[in-house]
Protein backbone atom coordinates (compact mmCIF):
# COMPACT_ATOMS: atom_id res chain seq x y z
CA UNK A 1 0.00 0.00 0.00
CA UNK A 2 1.42 3.43 -0.91
CA UNK A 3 2.49 5.78 1.84
CA UNK A 4 -0.35 8.17 2.69
CA UNK A 5 0.21 11.85 1.99
CA UNK A 6 0.84 14.32 4.76
CA UNK A 7 -2.56 15.11 6.33
CA UNK A 8 -1.84 18.81 5.89
CA UNK A 9 -1.68 18.24 2.12
CA UNK A 10 -4.93 16.26 2.00
CA UNK A 11 -6.72 18.54 4.47
CA UNK A 12 -5.20 22.03 4.14
CA UNK A 13 -8.36 23.68 5.52
CA UNK A 14 -8.19 21.49 8.63
CA UNK A 15 -4.47 22.19 9.01
CA UNK A 16 -5.15 25.92 8.78
CA UNK A 17 -7.49 25.58 11.80
CA UNK A 18 -5.01 23.48 13.72
CA UNK A 19 -7.26 20.47 14.34
CA UNK A 20 -10.22 18.53 12.99
CA UNK A 21 -12.24 19.67 16.01
CA UNK A 22 -11.62 23.34 15.20
CA UNK A 23 -12.37 22.82 11.52
CA UNK A 24 -15.62 21.03 12.39
CA UNK A 25 -16.68 23.90 14.63
CA UNK A 26 -15.95 26.36 11.82
CA UNK A 27 -18.05 24.35 9.36
CA UNK A 28 -20.87 23.96 11.88
CA UNK A 29 -21.84 27.64 11.69
CA UNK A 30 -22.47 27.86 15.44
CA UNK A 31 -24.57 24.66 15.66
CA UNK A 32 -21.86 23.10 17.84
CA UNK A 33 -21.51 26.04 20.18
CA UNK A 34 -21.36 24.90 23.81
CA UNK A 35 -20.77 21.29 22.65
CA UNK A 36 -17.55 19.51 23.65
CA UNK A 37 -15.61 18.84 20.43
CA UNK A 38 -12.01 17.72 20.88
CA UNK A 39 -9.09 16.34 18.91
CA UNK A 40 -6.23 14.32 20.40
CA UNK A 41 -2.81 15.95 20.67
CA UNK A 42 -1.26 12.92 18.96
CA UNK A 43 -3.28 13.23 15.70
CA UNK A 44 -5.25 16.48 15.71
CA UNK A 45 -5.83 16.68 11.95
CA UNK A 46 -7.27 13.19 11.59
CA UNK A 47 -9.50 12.61 14.60
CA UNK A 48 -12.17 14.31 16.70
CA UNK A 49 -14.87 13.35 19.18
CA UNK A 50 -18.20 14.95 20.07
CA UNK A 51 -19.78 14.17 23.43
CA UNK A 52 -23.42 13.22 24.00
CA UNK A 53 -25.81 14.35 26.69
CA UNK A 54 -26.99 10.73 27.00
CA UNK A 55 -24.96 8.48 29.33
CA UNK A 56 -25.74 5.45 27.18
CA UNK A 57 -23.94 6.98 24.17
CA UNK A 58 -20.18 7.11 23.76
CA UNK A 59 -18.71 10.28 22.22
CA UNK A 60 -19.19 10.29 18.45
CA UNK A 61 -15.88 9.44 16.78
CA UNK A 62 -14.93 11.30 13.60
CA UNK A 63 -11.94 10.10 11.58
CA UNK A 64 -10.32 11.47 8.44
CA UNK A 65 -9.21 8.99 5.79
CA UNK A 66 -5.49 8.70 5.19
CA UNK A 67 -5.38 8.17 1.41
CA UNK A 68 -8.26 10.32 0.14
CA UNK A 69 -10.21 13.28 1.39
CA UNK A 70 -13.14 11.81 3.27
CA UNK A 71 -14.40 11.43 6.82
CA UNK A 72 -16.04 8.56 8.70
CA UNK A 73 -18.15 8.61 11.85
CA UNK A 74 -18.97 5.94 14.41
CA UNK A 75 -21.36 6.24 17.33
CA UNK A 76 -21.33 3.43 19.89
CA UNK A 77 -23.17 2.37 23.00
CA UNK A 78 -20.76 2.04 25.97
CA UNK A 79 -21.70 -1.33 27.49
CA UNK A 80 -20.78 -3.53 24.53
CA UNK A 81 -18.86 -1.03 22.40
CA UNK A 82 -21.05 -1.81 19.37
CA UNK A 83 -21.92 0.75 16.70
CA UNK A 84 -25.40 2.23 16.59
CA UNK A 85 -24.57 4.54 13.67
CA UNK A 86 -21.73 4.92 11.22
CA UNK A 87 -21.25 6.57 7.86
CA UNK A 88 -18.85 8.36 5.57
CA UNK A 89 -18.93 11.61 3.67
CA UNK A 90 -16.61 13.98 1.82
CA UNK A 91 -18.42 17.03 3.23
CA UNK A 92 -17.36 18.11 6.68
CA UNK A 93 -20.43 20.31 7.13
CA UNK A 94 -22.65 17.20 6.92
CA UNK A 95 -20.88 15.75 9.94
CA UNK A 96 -21.79 18.79 12.02
CA UNK A 97 -25.51 18.03 11.70
CA UNK A 98 -25.01 14.40 12.71
CA UNK A 99 -22.75 15.42 15.58
CA UNK A 100 -25.26 17.90 16.95
CA UNK A 101 -28.10 15.38 16.79
CA UNK A 102 -25.96 12.70 18.47
CA UNK A 103 -24.96 15.15 21.19
CA UNK A 104 -28.53 16.29 21.82
CA UNK A 105 -29.81 12.75 22.26
CA UNK A 106 -31.97 12.72 19.13
CA UNK A 107 -33.48 9.31 18.28
CA UNK A 108 -31.37 7.33 15.84
CA UNK A 109 -33.90 7.72 13.03
CA UNK A 110 -33.87 11.48 13.54
CA UNK A 111 -30.08 11.55 13.28
CA UNK A 112 -30.43 9.83 9.92
CA UNK A 113 -32.97 12.43 8.82
CA UNK A 114 -30.74 15.28 9.97
CA UNK A 115 -27.74 13.84 8.10
CA UNK A 116 -28.68 11.47 5.25
CA UNK A 117 -25.15 10.07 4.95
CA UNK A 118 -25.59 8.41 8.35
CA UNK A 119 -26.05 4.64 8.24
CA UNK A 120 -28.10 2.97 10.97
CA UNK A 121 -26.60 -0.39 11.89
CA UNK A 122 -29.95 -1.87 12.93
CA UNK A 123 -29.08 -1.95 16.61
CA UNK A 124 -31.33 -0.01 18.93
CA UNK A 125 -30.46 1.62 22.23
CA UNK A 126 -30.91 -0.39 25.43
CA UNK A 127 -30.11 2.05 28.25
CA UNK A 128 -30.94 -0.46 31.01
CA UNK A 129 -28.77 -3.21 29.45
CA UNK A 130 -31.63 -5.69 29.46
CA UNK A 131 -29.99 -8.85 28.02
CA UNK A 132 -33.09 -9.96 26.14
CA UNK A 133 -33.31 -6.59 24.40
CA UNK A 134 -29.56 -6.58 23.67
CA UNK A 135 -29.99 -10.01 22.08
CA UNK A 136 -32.92 -8.78 20.00
CA UNK A 137 -30.92 -5.72 18.95
CA UNK A 138 -27.97 -7.85 17.85
CA UNK A 139 -30.18 -10.15 15.80
CA UNK A 140 -31.73 -7.15 14.09
CA UNK A 141 -28.33 -5.75 13.22
CA UNK A 142 -27.08 -9.10 11.95
CA UNK A 143 -30.12 -9.57 9.70
CA UNK A 144 -29.80 -6.05 8.33
CA UNK A 145 -26.09 -6.55 7.66
CA UNK A 146 -26.85 -9.74 5.74
CA UNK A 147 -29.45 -7.91 3.64
CA UNK A 148 -27.00 -5.10 2.87
CA UNK A 149 -24.20 -7.33 1.56
CA UNK A 150 -23.33 -7.06 -2.11
CA UNK A 151 -25.18 -9.52 -4.31
CA UNK A 152 -23.49 -12.84 -4.97
CA UNK A 153 -23.86 -16.57 -4.38
CA UNK A 154 -22.05 -16.57 -1.04
CA UNK A 155 -23.81 -13.43 0.16
CA UNK A 156 -27.23 -14.88 -0.62
CA UNK A 157 -26.32 -18.12 1.13
CA UNK A 158 -25.21 -16.22 4.19
CA UNK A 159 -28.46 -14.21 4.23
CA UNK A 160 -30.49 -17.42 3.99
CA UNK A 161 -28.45 -18.97 6.81
CA UNK A 162 -29.00 -15.99 9.13
CA UNK A 163 -32.72 -15.99 8.43
CA UNK A 164 -32.99 -19.75 8.97
CA UNK A 165 -31.19 -19.46 12.31
CA UNK A 166 -33.37 -16.54 13.37
CA UNK A 167 -36.51 -18.51 12.50
CA UNK A 168 -35.51 -21.24 14.97
CA UNK A 169 -36.68 -20.26 18.50
CA UNK A 170 -33.87 -22.14 20.25
CA UNK A 171 -31.22 -20.16 18.34
CA UNK A 172 -33.12 -16.88 18.31
CA UNK A 173 -33.08 -17.00 22.12
CA UNK A 174 -29.26 -17.00 22.08
CA UNK A 175 -27.00 -14.00 21.50
CA UNK A 176 -25.64 -14.17 17.92
CA UNK A 177 -22.22 -13.11 16.70
CA UNK A 178 -19.88 -13.87 13.81
CA UNK A 179 -16.20 -14.64 13.44
CA UNK A 180 -14.92 -14.60 9.85
CA UNK A 181 -18.58 -14.70 8.73
CA UNK A 182 -19.16 -17.90 10.69
CA UNK A 183 -22.40 -17.71 12.66
CA UNK A 184 -21.97 -18.47 16.36
CA UNK A 185 -24.00 -18.21 19.55
CA UNK A 186 -23.50 -17.19 23.16
CA UNK A 187 -25.43 -17.47 26.43
CA UNK A 188 -24.13 -14.04 27.47
CA UNK A 189 -24.01 -10.68 25.71
CA UNK A 190 -20.86 -8.81 24.88
CA UNK A 191 -18.42 -7.72 26.14
CA UNK A 192 -17.69 -11.23 27.50
CA UNK A 193 -19.25 -13.94 25.37
CA UNK A 194 -19.93 -17.48 26.58
CA UNK A 195 -19.91 -19.57 23.42
CA UNK A 196 -22.40 -22.41 23.15
CA UNK A 197 -23.34 -24.88 20.42
CA UNK A 198 -21.76 -25.44 17.02
CA UNK A 199 -20.74 -22.99 14.30
CA UNK A 200 -22.73 -22.46 11.09
CA UNK A 201 -21.15 -21.60 7.75
CA UNK A 202 -22.48 -20.65 4.31
CA UNK A 203 -20.13 -22.04 1.66
CA UNK A 204 -19.36 -20.59 -1.76
CA UNK A 205 -20.66 -23.76 -3.45
CA UNK A 206 -24.12 -23.21 -1.97
CA UNK A 207 -23.81 -25.76 0.81
CA UNK A 208 -23.99 -25.10 4.55
CA UNK A 209 -21.56 -26.42 7.13
CA UNK A 210 -21.83 -27.23 10.82
CA UNK A 211 -18.74 -27.60 12.93
CA UNK A 212 -17.38 -27.66 16.45
CA UNK A 213 -14.86 -24.96 15.55
CA UNK A 214 -15.20 -21.88 13.37
CA UNK A 215 -12.70 -23.18 10.79
CA UNK A 216 -14.15 -26.70 10.63
CA UNK A 217 -17.33 -28.29 9.35
CA UNK A 218 -16.73 -31.62 11.01
CA UNK A 219 -20.38 -32.15 11.97
CA UNK A 220 -21.58 -32.11 8.39
CA UNK A 221 -22.30 -30.22 5.17
CA UNK A 222 -25.86 -29.83 3.96
CA UNK A 223 -27.71 -28.74 0.85
CA UNK A 224 -30.01 -26.39 2.74
CA UNK A 225 -29.68 -23.93 5.58
CA UNK A 226 -32.70 -25.54 7.26
CA UNK A 227 -30.84 -28.87 7.57
CA UNK A 228 -27.75 -27.19 8.99
CA UNK A 229 -29.77 -25.20 11.51
CA UNK A 230 -31.71 -28.30 12.57
CA UNK A 231 -28.47 -30.10 13.39
CA UNK A 232 -27.15 -27.08 15.27
CA UNK A 233 -30.26 -27.09 17.45
CA UNK A 234 -29.81 -30.79 18.21
CA UNK A 235 -26.23 -30.09 19.27
CA UNK A 236 -27.23 -27.48 21.85
CA UNK A 237 -26.82 -28.54 25.48
CA UNK A 238 -30.02 -29.03 27.44
CA UNK A 239 -31.21 -26.70 30.15
CA UNK A 240 -30.05 -23.41 28.63
CA UNK A 241 -31.60 -20.46 30.43
CA UNK A 242 -32.18 -16.91 29.21
CA UNK A 243 -29.22 -14.90 27.96
CA UNK A 244 -27.46 -12.97 30.71
CA UNK A 245 -25.19 -9.94 30.68
CA UNK A 246 -21.57 -10.57 29.76
CA UNK A 247 -20.23 -7.61 31.70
Amino acid sequence: MPTPPDPAVLYPDVAARGSLAAALRAEAEACLDAVSVTSPDSDPLLHATVTSTLPHREPLRISAWAHERRWSIRGEEPFQGMALIDGRTDTLAEIAGAARAWHDGAPLDDIRRAAPFVHLTGRFEVPDHDPARLTESEWRSMRQEAEELEQGAWQEGYRVLVEAAYAEPALRALYPFTSHWVLRFSTTTRPHLTIVGPCLTANEDGTYGVGRGFISQDLGRFATAHEAVALAVRQLPSGLGPVTLGG
